[in-house]
């Protein structure tokens, strides 16, 4: 009986070449130039380089998905450098938020601890602001805001009122 070979399933594959560092640099430069690849200059590339069309159409392709996974993880670093500023800016806030509450529990402890006090020398808190000034009454906590009433100064003194808008 006669045997005969098995058919191939894939035919043979043509002894490709591997591209030399001259070759690669030429498609890099003609990659960075267009990323897509036309008929014309994949002919005129393949004449050039001596090797297949078919190989500068691969190339191509494997040249465009090593690209978009090289711009994917790029894409993915700053994002993920801009998520770590947002974070680190968000905590800031945070611990600004709860040393503003403390010194608003603070400038609140205050006021109540001066309305039961009789100062004499400080001027009264008026129910409307309409002219600020500012006290040192908190010290280094920052600046602490009051209203006057208008009758506890002299505006007009030398003729130039100071409070006028």
């Amino acid at each position: 009986m006669e045997q005969f070979p098995a058919p191939k399933k894939h035919p043979q594959k043509t002894n490709k070449k591997r591209l030399t560092n001259e070759q690669v640099r030429l498609l890099e430069t003609s990659f960075n130039f267009n990323n897509k690849l036309d008929s014309t200059r994949k002919s005129q590339l393949a004449q050039e380089l001596g090797v297949p069309a078919r190989q500068i159409a691969i190339w191509y392709q494997n040249k465009r998905a090593r690209w978009r996974n090289q711009s994917l993880e790029t894409e993915h670093k700053v994002l993920q450098h801009r998520l770590e500023r947002v974070s680190s800016d968000k905590n800031r806030l945070e611990r600004e938020v709860e040393r503003l509450k403390t010194e608003l529990a603070k400038a609140k402890e205050l006021l109540v601890s001066s309305k039961t006090m009789n100062y004499t020398s400080l001027p009264s808190f008026s129910s409307s602001c309409d002219e600020v000034g500012s006290s040192s009454l908190l010290g280094d906590h920052g600046d602490f805001y009051v209203c006057f009433d208008d009758h506890q100064f002299d505006h007009k003194s030398d003729g130039h009122d100071f409070f006028a808008r």
